[in-house]
């Protein structure tokens, strides 16, 4: 196929003038659009323009991006589809796949949290039921700024509520995720969204145009004007004014729409009655329709006044970008065009034909049979301009990193208040507040809900299980890129084995800044290649996933937020590990070694207001030993639970596992006898540990087993009654509270905070 000079075109009555503010107004560069003049061989029409801006946009284009993520490895005997579809694909045994993906909604978050978490979950949903399978679980990982905002409250509230009520209504589980809050997220939260979806190898569908005159169908909502640019408008910064600028390009959605375009397509698919099909997600029907013809090297014609419209009077441009939500593109074989249409009239949906496939290589548009587009289609999708840029670390960073920390040191004696602050802390408090708003047990497969270390869902009719977790500490990224995305990548891991799930693959989420400003280009590659050494060294391919650039308000970038979504394989649910203390009397055992390391932490933010020096080291080898061992303990059924050490650092995991859900919580008495200072023992993050509870006839296998995989362990106390409370000593300094004052600190922190009467201002 070749991509000839595009036919001539005349100007839309009624089209704006292409001058150069437009051009500049629709996010291309002047050379950019020089590009686009040598493609066409002419000027382009401005509906043109539009169709090139959205697809060379960074949302779509991923022009900033695309040269650093062709360095991730992809592929694994156990991948069936890697990156390039709707969402990736493994095998899970037993004949399933597991489809599954993450995406960010965070532009559209910022102007309108309910709606645009919302509009979140619903293209995540689409992602995956557009493979075929079915929908199984969701999660979330959220960054907002300090919760003493009450903008921030605002944020928070409305994003978990559009989070929730989208789900809930669909009738998706919500099984885990994370949420962080810190001033670095002030203008800009972080909304990504990721959706797990089971089928059967034979159920796969790709989104591929082939087979010329193969009818291209419109089915699901109607088209309207919401969220025109949306796609442009995700890959530029944001203002202070943004709330009021931008609200239309926000989508609305309707969930139960939602449930019963998931129906009919997932039936659309069993019927055999078409070949592909793709979520309108980002630019519309212009992405949907010019990404599957450059899947099926093929080329598209549609009408414009055939696509089933909402709104009157809308141009060829609006609905070619509007990002109206619950929509799908079909291709239908020849001749099962009225099929499509009774399997979505059953489930009381639109289906309308807009157009075909053809051999041309073209991606052309109609009005009234008159052409007002014509483009050649590979270069809209193939041919973005991409770039690699120079980048450079900041030198603010590098004076942070290499900070004095020893005076935060110091404190030794009672640090019980201390503790209670950094239990207390939103960041390590429990997210009770936020997952209790969602459905964690619809469908009746989840068998490990929120609070854990990873959501789990059985797959029916077997004795397996699909586990996943989404994790990033942005501190950490912030402090040194390629450290932060290795710790990223290790934390996602260890949360798999402590439920006893294999890691199997990852979908990542790229949430930056600008990076046309060297010093986000550099934190971006920096943490593309820490996840490439960490994937290649767990055998956790990338399958797929997202870029969220321009992360800015007013020139103020976010923390850099690789956000990881990692996934595994439990081959026996009746081994699961869950992470609360189950038995006073049982032994503590810590694997992995505590480090002299406190930069980035927990306990640095919230008693000296600091985010400072070096990020904890991540050692690759020791990690996957260490997951490994687990594993292998999980097997061998030697443990009663297990937890990996992460935000707050030692202490706060061991109050974590005392406290469990807050039902049934047990006391500790602990010990520990190192050379290092009291503060960094117990509250630095160090990497590479996880807790483990063990009845005391099975502690030596357990540090036996270690030994084997030349992992570091100790007994480092034991587990009480809730009466005992929680004690626990190291050198000259000591901790003691009740179980009472941990859960008030620990339980109460968020609500406390919520719940004030400024909490739901703007």
């Amino acid at each position: 196929m070749t991509n000839a000079t595009a036919m001539p075109v005349p100007p839309r009555e009624g089209d704006p003038e292409i001058t150069a503010e437009v051009v500049a107004d629709h996010g291309l560069s002047p050379e950019e659009y020089e590009r686009v003049q040598r493609i066409m061989g002419r000027d382009p029409t401005f509906t043109e323009l539009g169709v090139f801006s959205a697809m060379w946009s960074e949302h779509c284009g991923y022009k900033n991006s695309k040269r650093l993520l062709q360095l991730l490895p992809t592929k694994a005997p156990w991948v069936i589809q890697g990156p390039g579809e709707n969402a990736g694909v493994i095998d899970v045994g037993d004949g399933f796949a597991l489809a599954f993906k993450i995406e960010s909604h965070n532009h559209p978050s910022a102007v309108e949290p309910y709606q645009g978490a919302a509009t979140g979950v619903g293209g995540i949903l689409r992602d995956i039921f557009t493979m075929g399978a079915r929908p199984v679980a969701v999660l979330d990982s959220l960054r907002f700024g300090d919760l003493d905002s009450g903008r921030v409250r605002y944020l928070f509230s409305g994003v978990v509520s559009g989070v929730g009520d989208y789900g809930n209504c669909v009738g998706i589980p919500n099984i885990g995720g994370e949420v962080q809050f810190d001033r670095g997220y002030e203008g800009n939260p972080i909304v990504n969204a990721m959706c797990l979806g089971l089928m059967k190898h034979e159920e796969l569908i790709t989104a591929a145009a082939t087979g010329g005159g193969s009818p291209l169908m419109a089915v699901g909502a109607r088209t309207g004007r919401d969220g025109i640019h949306g796609a442009t408008f995700a890959s530029e910064e944001l203002s202070e004014d943004a709330d009021e600028s931008s609200r239309p390009q926000v989508q609305v959605g309707d969930p139960f729409t939602e449930k019963l375009l998931l129906e009919a397509s997932l039936e659309l698919i069993a019927s055999g009655a078409i070949s592909g099909i793709q979520d309108m997600g980002a630019a519309g029907i212009t992405s949907s329709a010019s990404e599957m013809a450059g899947r099926g090297g093929s080329g598209v014609e549609l009408e414009m006044t055939d696509v089933p419209v909402r709104e009157e009077g809308m141009t060829p441009y609006e609905i070619l970008l509007s990002e109206s939500q619950e929509r799908m593109l079909v291709v239908a074989h020849p001749g099962r065009e009225d099929e499509v249409r009774e399997i979505l009239e059953k489930w009381e949906l639109e289906a309308a034909v807009i157009g075909q496939v053809t051999d041309d290589g073209k991606f052309r548009i109609l009005e009234n049979g008159k052409v007002v587009a014509d483009i050649p289609a590979l270069p809209l999708t193939d041919g973005c301009p991409t770039y690699e840029r120079e980048g450079k670390e900041a030198e603010e960073i590098t004076a942070l990193r290499e900070m004095d920390l020893s005076e935060h040191m110091i404190p030794e004696g009672d640090l019980t208040k201390t503790f209670l602050l950094v239990l207390g802390s939103p960041n390590v408090a429990s997210k009770q507040w936020i997952y209790h708003q969602y459905d964690t047990t619809v469908r009746t497969a989840t068998t490990v809900r929120p609070g854990g270390d990873s959501g789990v869902v059985r797959i029916r009719g077997t004795n397996r299980a699909v586990a996943a977790t989404t994790d990033c500490n942005g501190r950490f990224v912030y402090l040194e890129p390629r450290t932060g995305a290795l710790a990223a990548v290790a934390e996602a891991a260890r949360n798999l084995v402590c439920v006893g799930a294999l890691p199997t693959a990852i979908t990542n989420n790229l949430n930056f800044g600008n990076p046309l400003k060297a010093h986000i280009y550099y934190q971006l590659r920096e943490s593309v290649l820490g996840m490439r050494d960490a994937c290649s060294a767990f055998e956790t391919p990338v399958t797929g996933g997202n870029v969220s650039l321009f992360n800015e308000t007013d020139g103020k970038a976010i923390y850099p937020t690789p956000v990881i979504g990692m996934v595994g394989v439990i081959d026996d649910v009746s081994k699961i590990t869950r992470h609360a203390f189950v038995n006073a009397g049982d032994d503590i055992v810590l694997l992995g070694t505590n480090t002299g390391e406190l930069g980035g932490s927990e306990y640095l933010y919230v008693t000296a207001d600091l985010v400072a020096g070096e990020p904890p080291s991540v050692d690759l080898e020791g990690e996957r030993a260490l997951q490994q061992a687990v594993l292998k303990m999980n097997h061998e059924e030697v443990l009663n639970s297990a937890h990996d050490c992460s935000e707050g650092g030692l202490v706060a995991a061991l109050a974590q596992c005392a406290l469990g859900d807050g039902e049934a919580p047990l006391g500790i008495d602990v010990a520990i006898d190192e050379d290092l200072r009291p503060v960094v023992s117990l509250f630095g993050e160090s990497q590479g540990r996880i807790l483990v509870s063990v009845s005391p006839e099975n502690t030596d296998q357990v540090l036996a087993l270690a030994r084997r995989y030349e992992v570091p362990a100790q007994k480092i106390g034991t587990v009480t009654a809730a009466d005992g409370g929680f004690s626990m000593k190291v050198r000259d300094a000591s901790l003691s509270a009740s179980m009472a004052e941990l859960a008030d600190a620990y339980f109460g922190a968020i609500p406390s905070i919520m719940d004030a009467p400024e909490g739901s201002g703007s």
